[in-house]
Parts: C-alpha cells; structure tokens; sequence
C-alpha cells in the first residue's frame, strides 16, 4: 500500500529536512506496536542517499518516564548518541523518557532529531509528502516571531474555552518548521510549541479533539479549570472522570500542571484520533500537562526540563487567538498579525 509514494515522502523527509548527508548514521527506532511498512521505506531512503541507517526496535513500553522500567536504557543511550540523526517511529514515547533527556543533555553533543510518534504512511505521504516545505517554513517562521515578540495572550474557542497568560522573555520555542538542522529538536512539521511562565496561566482549557494518552478522540468536551498554571478542576462527563483518575494514579504533582502550548498550522492535518496529526490540525491550539522537556525551558539553569511521571496533550478546536489584545486567529482562521503573514497562509490554502 502506498509503495509508490511513501518512498518518495521518506527520502523528502530525509533529504530535505534532514539534509542527511552520505555517511552519516540515522537512527530509526521504533516498537511493536509502531508501523514498520514506514520504518522500511525510511531505511531505504538513507541507503539511497548513501547513509547508514541504524534500526532499533523495542518491546512497546509505558510512554515517557514511566517506561524507563522497560528499555534497555543504556543499550539505548549509547547506540542513540553515537548517531548523526535520529527519527523516532515509537508509537509508545522515547520522547520524554530517562533515555530521551539523557541523549539530549549536550546541545553541542547530540543527533539532530524529528519526533514522529506512531505515524503511518498515509499521514506521512499527506503531511509531508503533499506539503510546500518552503513556504511552510515562512509561514512558521513569520507566526514564531510575532509570538515570542508578545507579553500577554488570550485564547479562545466556541466551545467556551477562554484562557490567558504571559509569555516568558527568552525562552526558546520548539518550533516544527520542516527542517532538523546540527543539534536541533524537532516535532512533526505544522507546529509551534512553547512555555509560557506557568505561574500566569489563569482560566479554562477545553478539549473538544484529542486527549492522549489515555483517550484518544474525546467523546465530549473536557475542561480544565487552570489557576496559576495548575489544573485544580476538571469537568466534562465519562471522558473528564476517567482523565482525572488517570492523573491521580500517578501519584505525582507534576501531572496537575501545565507544561506548555502549541499552535497547529499543517496544511493537509485532518483531526483522526492520531495524536501527531490531531496537533497540527490547522487553527487548533494544543495543550500538554505534565512533564516538561528541557527544549521548552531552556532557561531554567541546570536543570533537565521538569520532570513528570508521564506527558498528556489535548486539542481544543478552531480557537481564537490575540497578542496583546491584536487578533491573530478568529476561530481557526489566520486573520493577523500581518498582511504578509495571511498571506502566507492563503497560499498555504488556509
């Protein structure tokens, strides 16, 4: 299935935002319950380019710090640090875990890395196979410093959600503009992450998309109520019960928190239950509690993020968007800063 064109996606992938170059090794790891149709057709595309792939496959563990009990950890960071590049296929996180923050400690001593977290070839082929990386990246890019140039933020969506905060001056931004540059940390293309100063967070977060793990597609509406950057209600029927009690089974404080915020700006996402793609759903703002990785707070000396027992995001729809009381979003649609900025994205077909 899709032999055609996902061999096409993985050497774009590979030599257009990668720039994997011949002779260096990429590593492709995965697990048991990830897709190993795209986990080939990746291998492939670096032979062809003349480099080394390095295929790792684990038995699916617990997803982020709570499956550091089932890698092979050091096993893992030794192959993982020796490698040029790193894409990440496992449908259960590496991403997050002991391991993950340990290859990633050293900026300047580390693999140029792209999270891809259970994607399968029809959401590759559709989100960068059939994507304009060019004029995504200006887009992203554009959107990214008008972001980091704001104090104070409001979010809104039709289903009642209203939120505000402050920015953090410069913290750095994880930003998935389509291309993984010497040392640099990645998410699937169509995102802009952050953490804003926690401490500021005030209002409510409804999830109408996605809340994953443990859900999946909601089946009603979640919300969060937020008081300093702490979730200190959640309401909403069956799914809001069985969220909470998934929280608290943890155990740990961390896992009440607010650990950052992202836009969705991918062309061709479609909400499908696939957390990966659910967050890049154009217009959506997507909202993660627990763990923080050390990418996103980069400013807080000598530390490795701050750490959470596991890591959960939610996707609140068609939101509405102000910097500094200036409208940059009306429900899902790019409406400012700047008229080159909507620009962009009309050409982008949004």
């Amino acid at each position: 299935m899709y032999e055609y064109e996902l061999p096409n996606a993985c050497l774009k992938l590979l030599r257009d935002m990668f720039k994997l170059q011949p002779g260096e090794t990429i590593a492709i790891t995965t697990d048991t319950v990830s897709n190993q149709e795209i986990v080939e057709a990746t291998a492939a595309a670096a032979v062809s380019l003349g480099a080394i792939p390095l295929v790792l496959k684990i038995a699916a563990p617990a997803g982020g710090k709570a499956g550091d009990k089932d890698m092979p950890m050091e096993a893992l960071i030794g192959a993982l640090k020796g490698c040029d590049a790193w894409v990440e296929y496992n449908t259960k996180l590496i991403f997050y875990s002991t391991v993950y923050d340990k290859v990633m400690e050293d900026p300047e001593n580390r693999p140029r890395y792209m999270n891809q977290n259970g994607v399968h070839p029809e959401l590759l082929i559709r989100n960068i196979g059939k994507v304009d990386n060019i004029l995504l990246n200006k887009f992203i890019m554009a959107m990214t410093e008008a972001t980091k140039n704001a104090t104070h933020m409001r979010v809104t969506a039709p289903n009642g959600m209203d939120i505000e905060f402050d920015n953090e001056p410069g913290r750095e931004y994880l930003v998935a503009d389509g291309f993984v540059r010497k040392g640099e940390i990645k998410m699937f293309p169509g995102q802009i992450a952050w953490a804003p100063r926690f401490e500021t967070i005030n209002g409510t977060i409804t999830v109408d998309g996605t809340l994953s793990p443990p859900l999946g597609a909601v089946k009603s509406p979640v919300t969060f109520t937020i008081k300093n950057g702490d979730i200190v209600k959640i309401e909403g029927g069956l799914d809001a019960m069985e969220f909470e009690a998934w929280l608290k089974a943890f155990n740990d404080p961390q896992m009440f928190k607010v650990a950052h915020l992202a836009y969705g700006f991918g062309p061709n996402a479609k909400l499908s239950g696939d957390i990966v793609e659910d967050e890049r759903v154009w217009g959506c703002t997507e909202w993660g509690f627990g763990n923080v990785g050390g990418c996103l707070v980069s400013d807080i000396p000598g530390e490795v993020g701050i750490p959470g027992a596991s890591h959960s995001d939610g996707i609140c729809l068609n939101c509405s968007v102000w910097l500094d009381g200036v409208q940059i979003l009306d429900k899902g649609v790019v409406v400012g800063p700047t008229p080159e900025i909507v620009q962009l994205a009309r050409k982008l077909g949004k």
